[in-house]
């Protein structure tokens, strides 16, 4: 256990575990007395680098369709069960001016990997989103793209991309995606990402079927090398009619745990508190809003396409998920001391 305080004493003052320390440290997520010395140690750091305020960035999630088959997502393209639906763009336009009237400066465009969104489309949409909402940050997490359509996409206006890694460890990589899909390529397009100016962000799931302490290990020993601008993480959750639809969901403590060493980490990088937390028994999301994470991502999309992007069971799509219902966001972080935040949110150091 001691072994444990040392590495978090190490992350605390600048330093990078190896990944046989991020590994020990990771097994001991259920040791109370090691959970608290991390949490007291990321909720300082926190509170240094970001005082009070949690941004809230709008969400809206443009399409369900998808060219690729993860095994984990309910919008995998062999998946009879998927309800599959796409916004026109003038609909995605409509949904980020509402939001932007109710406050909103960063807006995140979130979809599966669908061919419908060519480079012209996604830059006559930015252009047009930048002119309505003057001011305000565009993410888009659009997948995988060449170098060029990411360049192009940033020259129209995009400010961040995100594009969770998923794993680090090539075996699991291998183990929950098909043999179309490469690592070496999810990794060149996080890296051309950076290289372009975009904000970035990275991820991983936590918990997935096969995934070991070690393999947690390897994502953040990636995320220590890569130094993305923003990093989200969440439980593994099954999504019916997928290969994994029966194995039992990734732990909300364990991610916790994880957000705090990530707060350390990574300092001054934007962490959501991911909707996956939100959607597990219990208060995960504060949870994870208290010892490190500083944004939230209430869903901007239209009421009745939010059911459909079902990339897990039971996602959580309403009360304070959703921007109709900031009151109660508001009052659920006045219960851990956090205010609303409508600024940016741009990554500084």
């Amino acid at each position: 256990m001691s072994d444990a305080f040392a590495q978090i004493d190490l992350l605390a003052h600048g330093g990078v575990p190896d990944r046989a320390g991020f590994t020990r440290l990771i097994e001991q997520y259920q040791n109370k007395e090691v959970a608290d010395y991390l949490f007291a140690k990321s909720r300082a750091c926190l509170l240094q680098n970001f005082g009070r305020g949690v941004f809230v960035r709008g969400l809206i999630e443009i399409s369900s369709f998808c060219k690729n088959d993860c095994l984990y997502c309910g919008l995998r393209r062999s998946n009879v069960c998927a309800r599959r639906y796409r916004l026109r763009e003038a609909e995605i336009l409509a949904c980020c001016v509402h939001g932007y009237a109710f406050g909103f400066r960063t807006f995140v465009l979130q979809g599966g990997e669908d061919a419908y969104f060519t480079d012209d489309r996604l830059e006559k949409l930015l252009l047009s989103l930048k002119a309505a909402c003057p001011d305000s940050a565009v993410t888009l997490s659009l997948g995988e793209r060449s170098r060029q359509s990411y360049k192009r996409l940033f020259a129209a206006g995009a400010d961040r991309y995100l594009l969770r890694h998923e794993a680090a460890s090539p075996s699991l990589y291998s183990y929950l995606h098909p043999g179309d899909m490469q690592l070496q390529n999810r990794l060149r397009c996080l890296h051309d990402l950076k290289e372009i100016g975009y904000q970035t962000g990275a991820g991983f799931m936590v918990g997935a079927p096969g995934q070991t302490a070690a393999d947690l290990a390897d994502d953040l020993v990636y995320l220590a090398r890569l130094r993305p601008q923003m990093v989200g993480i969440g439980p593994f959750l099954p999504a019916r009619g997928t290969p994994f639809e029966n194995c039992p969901p990734g732990s909300g403590a364990l991610t916790v745990f994880l957000v705090a060493v990530l707060r350390l980490l990574l300092p001054h990088a934007n962490l959501p508190a991911t909707t996956a937390l939100a959607s597990l028994p219990g208060d995960g999301r504060l949870q994870a809003l208290d010892v490190g994470a500083n944004v939230v991502m209430p869903n901007l999309s239209p009421p009745g396409v939010r059911g459909k992007y079902a990339i897990y069971d039971n996602k959580k799509s309403t009360g304070g998920e959703s921007a109709e219902h900031l009151e109660l966001l508001a009052r659920d972080l006045q219960k851990i001391g956090r205010v609303i935040d409508f600024g940016r949110g741009d990554y500084h150091e």
